[in-house]
């Protein structure tokens, strides 16, 4: 059965203190097995998640474009890598390069990803919840949670299982 995307977003929307909380004490309720937890729930709920339904980490976010992704998307596009930056990237606030405008222009009408095979290492691992070390990403977790129905999923499955406040 596949879940009502849109319902997970407004879930996280209003669960968005309980779970900012739950992550603060994941760390110690879930120790040594943080990494763990989180990639049985990523593989558990991909298996009903199709990002090809939603597509809202490339409608409403960027990634961020490190020199070896604009290499690549460069070549592709055959232009210097200072030309796709000019076109496509500026700098943040925290002084990364990041799309100019949303959704990402690189984004198809039926969701896929013009730029696949070359697109940025971000994207390539987003949404980050089967990885190592989660514990250092766990704020990009709550705020993965207002973007990716997935990560709302994951995150919910982890506090109903570990807290109480998951019931709810």
């Amino acid at each position: 059965m596949k879940e009502d995307l849109k319902q997970l977003l407004d879930k996280a929307k209003t669960q968005s203190k309980e779970n900012q909380a739950f992550l603060k004490r994941a760390p110690k309720l879930l120790k040594k097995e943080l990494d763990s937890k989180f990639e049985e729930e990523h593989t558990a709920v991909f298996k009903n998640v199709d990002c090809l339904e939603c597509a809202n980490c490339c409608k409403t976010t960027s990634p961020i474009f490190r020199d070896q992704d604009i290499k690549r998307l460069s070549k592709l596009f055959k232009m210097k890598p200072g030309e796709f930056e000019r076109l496509y990237l500026r700098i943040d606030e925290e002084n990364d390069y990041v799309l100019k405008t949303f959704p990402c222009p690189f984004l198809n009408e039926d969701n896929t990803c013009f730029v696949y095979d070359v697109r940025p290492q971000a994207c390539r691992e987003y949404p980050h919840t089967n990885r190592k070390n989660m514990q250092q990403i766990l704020k990009l977790t709550q705020a993965n949670t207002l973007v990716c129905p997935a990560v709302s999923k994951i995150v919910l499955n982890l506090r109903t299982k570990y807290t109480h406040e998951g019931r709810s």
